[in-house]
């Protein structure tokens, strides 16, 4: 066995990668089964210091006359179906995505790439709409697309079209905000409504009609984060719960923090079209992918203040504390449902919907 290979007698249950000797779907949805192929596949071939923040975005220092820069990098790639929906396209969603994994550790988004994949007679006229989104939400953020690259592949061999982004920000000065820092006694805030994002994407997929329209919530988080950055910099961790929703996002925390964290269902935001979809439909708001908000945890002193500034924000006006860090059960999301009984939020093994980002 050479030095490059994965190391499988490492892989442990549940559901190791050796059971899988392809790729599936689940893969790429955020779950266990992400998980495991980046923990025994791509971390040991590519393990470094800077990989092992296993942050939305890797935090780099750049060494400078007067003082180093800290530089925030994160990429990201977009297959989302249908490639326009309701609230936003694939040309929104892939710059919003990125400037939000840059903002997720206290950057300052500036630069991005766009890499493209297009398939065999895609229209110019679709090519050029998704364009002119990517150039709006880039000027809304401030961020400049300064590089990129286009490729084409046959025909029924790209869905279109596929975008790479990648994001380069700068860290400001006495911010540390990093998946491994959360602490017992901190609390857990979201910025919104959760599960937005996916239930608006399956009901155009699907042909779901409901009485009221739902849209996605794909926004960038930039300018809220710097707002709360502008009340206290005591903020340990910022996620944006996309693939794998808020039980992933939240269960990434824990394991890296090693801590354990305690959610009030009663407390998590769902809007009431979104809750009604998922009961109809068999499915967790906890698990559903969105695309503009953020899960916020610091420490409980600052929670007010961070909380009003939030509520003052567009983008924050239904934030909500839901939850606590404690020094139990580490590694682990429970909730405490309405009736006063306890569930533990997993991972899931794949992902409730696919090519939703």
């Amino acid at each position: 066995m050479t030095d490059s290979e994965p190391t499988w007698d490492s892989w442990t249950c549940p559901l190791p990668l050796r059971d899988y000797p392809t790729i599936v779907m689940g893969h790429g949805g955020g779950g266990k089964l992400s998980a495991d192929l980046i923990k025994h596949l791509f971390m040991p071939v590519f393990e470094n210091p800077v990989l092992a923040q296993m942050g939305d975005a890797a935090v780099v220092v750049v060494p400078g006359n007067d003082r180093d820069l800290r530089l925030a990098v994160s990429t990201d790639s977009f297959t989302v179906t249908p490639l326009f929906f309701p609230g936003g396209d694939i040309g929104k969603l892939a710059v919003h995505g990125t400037v939000n994994d840059v903002a997720m550790v206290g950057a300052r988004p500036l630069f991005l790439s766009a890499g493209f994949i297009l398939e065999e007679g895609f229209p110019l006229e679709s090519l050029g709409r998704v364009a002119a989104s990517m150039a709006e939400a880039c000027e809304a953020s401030a961020v400049s697309i300064i590089t990129g690259d286009t490729k084409v592949v046959d025909r029924g061999h790209g869905d279109g079209v596929y975008i790479n982004t990648t994001g380069i920000g700068l860290v400001p000065p006495g911010v540390e905000i990093r998946a491994d820092r959360a602490r017992p006694g901190d609390l857990v805030l979201v910025s919104g409504d959760i599960g937005d994002h996916g239930i608006a994407i399956l009901s155009v997929r699907e042909g779901l009609a409901f009485e009221t329209m739902l849209a996605s919530d794909t926004a960038a988080l930039d300018g809220l984060v710097a707002e709360m950055l502008e009340e206290t910099l005591d903020i340990h961790c910022l996620r944006d719960p996309t693939r794998g929703g808020l039980a992933a996002a939240l269960n990434e925390i824990a394991g890296a923090s090693g801590v354990g964290i305690e959610l009030d269902e009663t407390a998590v935001p769902v809007a009431p079209a979104v809750r009604a979809a998922c009961e109809m439909l068999g499915l967790d708001p906890y698990y559903i992918a969105n695309e503009g908000k953020l899960i916020a945890i610091l420490p409980a002193h600052e929670a007010e203040r961070v909380l009003a500034r939030m509520h003052a924000h567009p983008l924050g006006a239904r934030a909500a504390v839901i939850g606590r860090v404690v020094d139990s059960h580490a590694g682990m999301v429970v909730a405490r449902t309405g009736i006063g009984g306890r569930r533990v939020v997993d991972r899931l093994v794949g992902e409730q919907l696919p090519r939703i980002c």
